[in-house]
């Protein structure tokens, strides 16, 4: 169980709550209409109308018998699940609890979370998490009903981060047991755990669910700035580290590691075919996430006859 909280803990984490809410709502309400409104719908299950193939369609949704009748490839379109279980890995480990910008790290995790639960919990949806903060891991069964969201986002704006490392891999596995219906499966994380650590789960959850992974990042951890000696602080660990940032070769090197370590994430959420939304702390997070809502839907449509 997590430690009590105090209540002027608890009061802070409510108010950021409300507000987040009242932010997602006056942005996001109406953004997303047609047969199923949601932050990743998938192509659904249900067998809809053929139309002729198009460059960029998913060859595993040819229609080879009217391709046959016709001689022109076509493919089946679908209709768009009505309910929709959403399971979120929401990681607030201790390397989230940092941030050198507007926000920390663990606040737009809640951020984020918050918005999805906006756009999926409609029409009967359910959504669960499971939340991992050191090596505690707790988790929150999927249930229908915003009242029920509410509660279970409450729950993870009052949790407290720990110190340790966390294991993302285990978090995310949790998400493949019990084996459930396809719907969407959320990974919210700064994701600086070794990529083979994490990636295999991420592979297998793609295999079952459609998979969105959203990557949390503060500048400070792309580049470091010319401010002479900085003292830094392992949060996983507590091991402390002296840099001198006035150097311009070290400074080089940091972004170079930096950019790879960056490109091998991408790498890693791309081979398992996960859709990927990089939100900043120094960066309007909510219009990051409308902008990738209206490529989503566009991309859901493109193609498709009129």
């Amino acid at each position: 169980m997590s430690p009590p909280l105090d209540g002027q803990t608890t009061a802070r984490a409510d108010a950021v709550l409300s507000r987040l809410q009242l932010l997602v709502t006056r942005k996001l309400d109406g953004l997303l209409q047609g047969d199923y409104v949601g932050l990743l719908p998938g192509p659904g299950t249900e067998a809809g109308e053929s139309r002729e193939y198009r460059p960029g369609d998913d060859v595993r949704r040819m229609d080879w018998p009217v391709t046959a009748r016709t001689t022109f490839a076509h493919v089946r379109q679908t209709v768009a699940d009505r309910e929709l279980e959403t399971w979120m890995a929401v990681d607030l480990s201790a390397s989230l609890d940092f941030g050198t910008a507007h926000h920390l790290k663990s606040d737009l995790v809640v951020a984020a979370a918050t918005a999805l639960s906006h756009l999926t919990v409609r029409g009967g949806n359910r959504i669960g998490a499971v939340v991992g903060t050191g090596s505690h891991v707790q988790r929150m069964p999927a249930r229908p009903g915003r009242k029920e969201a509410q509660g279970l986002l409450r729950a993870i704006a009052r949790t407290q981060i720990r110190p340790g490392r966390s294991d993302l891999g285990a978090l995310i596995d949790m998400l493949n047991r019990p084996p459930r219906r396809r719907g969407v499966a959320v990974v919210i994380s700064d994701f600086l755990a070794p990529v083979e650590q994490w990636a295999r789960p991420v592979r297998k959850l793609g295999v079952r669910h459609d998979v969105l992974a959203i990557e949390v990042v503060d500048p400070r951890e792309l580049e470091l700035p010319d401010v002479g000696v900085l003292t830094l602080v392992d949060p996983e660990t507590g091991a402390l580290h002296e840099v001198q940032t006035a150097d311009p070769k070290l400074r080089r090197r940091y972004a170079e590691a930096a950019g790879a370590q960056r490109a091998a994430i991408a790498q890693a959420l791309r081979a398992a075919n996960a859709a990927h939304l990089r939100l900043r702390t120094d960066s309007d997070w909510l219009l990051d996430m409308v902008r990738f809502v209206a490529a989503q839907r566009h991309a859901r449509t493109r193609g498709t006859t009129r």
